[in-house]
C-alpha cells in the first residue's frame, strides 16, 4: 500500500459500451473504477475494451495513466467533480509527474511484478468531447498540455489502489510526454529517434510517424 509517495488513486475498466450521438459510433470511454486488483497484461486491464482498435488499444496503448492532481485542476476549472477513470483513463495516479515522464520511462506498480513502459501523449477525440459535453472541449484540453500517458505492459501483473509506482528507468533523451504533445519541436523528434536507433527506446508507431511528419515540415520550411 502507499506511505503517501508515488501510488495508484484507482484503476479502472470499461462499465459499459454506449452509442454517440453519432448513430453506429461506439465509446468504450466510460471507465469506472474496480473494487481490488484487477490483473494487468499485454493488452491491458482485463475486463477492459476499446471500441476502436485503430486509435485506441493494443500493445502500445495497453493502459492509459492520468494525474490525479491534473483532474483535480480540471475538477476545479469546470465546476464539477470528475472522479477517477472520468478521462477513460484505466490508472488514475498521484504524486507522479504524468506530463514530465520520459518516453520509454519504466514503472514498477505493486509488489506483484507489474512493469510498465511510458509510449506516448494521449490524443484527444470526438469520442472524449462527447463524453465530457463541454464546449470546444478538444481545444482546450489540448491547451492545457496535460494530456495523459498511454504505457505498454513490459511484465504483466496485478495493479490495485494504493499500490507504490516506482520509476525504474528514466532513458537519457529527455523527451517528455508533454514535448510531443501539442507542438512537438524538431529537436525533440530528432533526439527520440537517435535514442530508438541507439537502442535506448523502442517507440510506437504513432510517435514514428510524428517525428517524420515534424522533421519533414521543418525540412521543407529551412
Amino acid at each position: 500500500m502507499s506511505d503517501g509517495g508515488a501510488h495508484l488513486v484507482a484503476v479502472s475498466r470499461v462499465f459499459e459500451v454506449r452509442e454517440t450521438d453519432r448513430p453506429g459510433y461506439l465509446t468504450g470511454i466510460d471507465k469506472r473504477p474496480v473494487p481490488g486488483p484487477a490483473a494487468v497484461g499485454q493488452l491491458g486491464v482485463e475486463g477492459d475494451e476499446q471500441v476502436d482498435r485503430v486509435n485506441h488499444g493494443g500493445p502500445d496503448k495497453a493502459v492509459y495513466a492520468y494525474a490525479s492532481e491534473d483532474l483535480a485542476r480540471w475538477s476545479g476549472e469546470l465546476g464539477r467533480d470528475l472522479g477517477p477513470g472520468m478521462f477513460g483513463e484505466n490508472l488514475t495516479t498521484a504524486g507522479v509527474d504524468v506530463t514530465g515522464a520520459v518516453i520509454g520511462e519504466r514503472w514498477a506498480v505493486g509488489d506483484g511484478g507489474l512493469l510498465l513502459e511510458v509510449t506516448m501523449p494521449r490524443t484527444p477525440c470526438y469520442k472524449f468531447a462527447h463524453k465530457m459535453g463541454e464546449r470546444r472541449w478538444i481545444k482546450r484540453f489540448s491547451a492545457a498540455g496535460a494530456p495523459g500517458a498511454y504505457l505498454r505492459v513490459l511484465q504483466p501483473g496485478p495493479a490495485a489502489a494504493g499500490d507504490r509506482i516506482e520509476v525504474r528507468d528514466r532513458p537519457a533523451h529527455g523527451v517528455s510526454v508533454g514535448a510531443i504533445f501539442g507542438d512537438p519541436q524538431p529537436e525533440a523528434m530528432a533526439a527520440l529517434q537517435r535514442a530508438e536507433a541507439d537502442g535506448q527506446v523502442r517507440l510506437g508507431q504513432p510517435v514514428r510517424d510524428l517525428i517524420t511528419f515534424v522533421l519533414d515540415r521543418a525540412a521543407g520550411s529551412a
